[in-house]
């Protein structure tokens, strides 16, 4: 079963028309990364305290299934961004780029299109299943301790997954790089876990392994990036505010996303190289992840 869902979210990446700019373009998302991490890993008890209490374990949002039941697997997936899309959005300094905005609205549809069409997959295979991001129970929590947050994140079920490390700027720097979408399901097929190899919970970030890029704060056009870290509430007003305002009509979307700090960075679409390995020893301990 692992290898046929592998097979299935690659293969409705590379051939559903949902993943195509209009046209006969090309692809908003090239050949997924794919991970598993365990229902009942710590870490997600852990992200009710990192990120706050009402954040949802995979059991708890498995307990307002109806009936409820037990999950055993969560699986996470990164789309990393094409790259003519990453390329366009390089050259911008103040907005996203046309190609980037419709990547953020048509192939986050996408996306969401993929997490039904793996909860079916799941369903007529015998499995409960659903998707966290399109569960009634999902919350969204724009005054919490830690900013704007919500009842599940799909970069902590990815890191939990083994796909990456935090950085900076509060994304997931994958082996891929930072400039994709996530995705995630929660299901009774017991999987086995993905490693998590990395050093730490943000030894991809260069900025974390060893003091030095710091590239993404220089790319953010209205300062929400330092060395302190992400400033979720400038980001959001500018990203959900001034941005959709100023292109939104131009592009012929309502969501645009930003993307700056996510490219023309050394992140961009890779792990960027350093004096220090990322990979870890030994696994971690004690990991913390960043809200």
């Amino acid at each position: 079963m692992r290898e046929a869902l592998c097979q299935m979210i690659e293969r409705l990446v590379r051939e559903e028309p949902g993943n195509r700019f209009p046209g006969e373009g090309g692809p908003y998302f090239t050949e997924p990364l794919i991970g598993f991490a365990a229902a009942d890993d710590p870490l997600f008890t852990q992200y009710q305290t990192v990120i706050g209490p009402f954040h949802l374990t995979p059991t708890e949002l498995a307990q307002h299934e109806t009936p409820p039941w037990q999950p055993a697997t969560v699986i996470c997936w990164a789309l990393p961004i094409s790259e003519e899309t990453r390329r366009s959005n390089r050259t911008e300094t103040i907005y996203p780029s046309r190609a980037w905005a419709l990547t953020r609205q048509h192939g986050e549809a996408f996306n969401s299109a993929l997490r039904r069409q793996v909860v079916q997959f799941l369903v007529d295979a015998g499995y409960q299943a659903f998707a966290p991001q399109l569960h009634p129970a999902w919350r969204e929590y724009p005054d919490s301790p830690v900013g704007i947050a919500s009842s599940w994140s799909e970069r902590h079920a990815a890191y939990a997954a083994g796909l990456g490390t935090f950085s900076l700027n509060d994304a997931l720097i994958t082996p891929r790089g930072i400039a994709h979408r996530l995705g995630s399901v929660v299901t009774d097929l017991a999987i086995e876990p993905s490693a998590r190899p990395w050093r730490d919970h943000r030894s991809n970030c260069l900025w974390y392994r060893e003091g030095s890029c710091g590239a993404c704060i220089g790319r953010c056009p209205v300062g929400a990036l330092s060395k302190e870290g992400h400033d979720k509430a400038i980001c959001r007003g500018y990203v959900y505010g001034a941005v959709p305002e100023a292109v939104g009509a131009e592009y012929g979307v309502t969501s645009t996303g930003c993307g700056l700090c996510q490219t023309k960075v050394p992140c961009e679409g890779r792990i960027p190289a350093g004096k220090v390995s990322p990979l870890a020893v030994k696994p971690p301990e004690g990991e913390s992840p960043s809200p």
